[in-house]
């Protein structure tokens, strides 16, 4: 499971989108995830999911590899959809019910949608950090918060924390897995059991990753004190961030998008692939089953 994680992981290909201005990148998608959450139609969700895949496409990263970091939020998909499903009150008749457990047509919609939102807020995130080193992530928002400088705000210590935190990810995740194999091979049951007994077998694992964590982080600083190191006077930078051509035509893409996105929401349109095109299906599929 800790190796779908995808935040923090970096895919290098080369592509066009590895070299665009991470400033950019992390603009783009803030306004991402901003806008899916006005998404109402499946045509908007489609789009956004054609966005993925050709963003994916250009860079070059397998649909493969990008679709995998589903598998670490799988079980929160599944568990708010089935609470939409069972517990959404939606209007007419229940296409089933028992007890306090009702199925509607606008419960299945509403949860489908709930669904494609979870994985496309997924998604999008895995495809930044897939894309941009954490480095340059760091750089982004240390340049993007630097106005804040004006006021005192520690930007640069703040950028300092962000990176360290983003770089430490990928190193946990690789002591946990050591961590767990070492534990199994001294005869660990971690894989059996109901839930309980599995968060009590999850102790031998969290105690040493701990202490590793809080061994790495003492090293670190040792590292960083020796060097003399100091966030607080104005550093310079080994790359300076400058936009190019390139930048400026993917946030012109973009803007299309949004705008595609904007349109989608502000017109009132139907679509029969809403709620009469999931009651029909439903009808029919009832129906063939019992031959009727």
């Amino acid at each position: 499971m800790l190796k779908d994680i995808s935040f923090g992981q970096y895919y290098p290909t080369g592509s066009i989108l590895h070299r665009l201005d991470p400033r950019v990148k992390l603009l783009i998608m803030l306004a991402y995830v901003i806008l899916i959450f006005f998404v109402k139609s499946y045509i908007g969700y489609i789009l956004f999911a054609l966005m993925v895949i050709s963003t994916a496409l250009i860079a070059r990263i397998p649909l493969k590899s990008l679709f995998r970091s589903v598998k670490a939020v799988i079980f929160l998909v599944l568990f708010i959809t089935i609470i939409n499903v069972f517990f959404y009150k939606g209007e007419g008749e229940a296409l089933w019910s028992w007890w306090k457990l009702a199925v509607y047509v606008d419960g299945l919609v509403f949860a489908s949608k709930m669904a494609l939102r979870l994985i496309l807020l997924v998604l999008g995130p895995a495809l930044l950090t897939y894309t941009t080193t954490p480095m340059e992530l760091t750089n982004a928002i240390e340049s993007l918060l630097s106005p804040l400088k004006l006021i005192k705000f520690p930007v640069h210590d703040l950028a300092v924390i962000m990176s360290i935190a983003m770089r430490m990810i990928p190193t946990l995740m690789d002591e946990t897995d050591r961590i767990t194999l070492a534990q199994k091979a001294r005869g660990a049951d971690l894989d059996t059991g109901n839930i309980f007994k599995r968060i009590k077998a999850m102790v031998p694992i969290l105690v040493p990753l701990f202490v590793c964590a809080f061994r790495r982080a003492d090293e670190l600083a040792l590292a960083l004190e020796s060097r003399c190191y100091d966030a607080t006077p104005n550093r310079t930078t080994y790359r300076v961030l400058k936009l190019k051509g390139r930048d400026f035509l993917f946030l012109i893409m973009f803007l299309v998008f949004m705008a595609a996105v904007i349109l989608d929401v502000a017109l009132p349109i139907y679509y029969p692939c809403d709620a009469t095109w999931i009651e029909g299906f439903y009808d029919n599929a009832f129906f063939s089953l019992f031959g009727l």
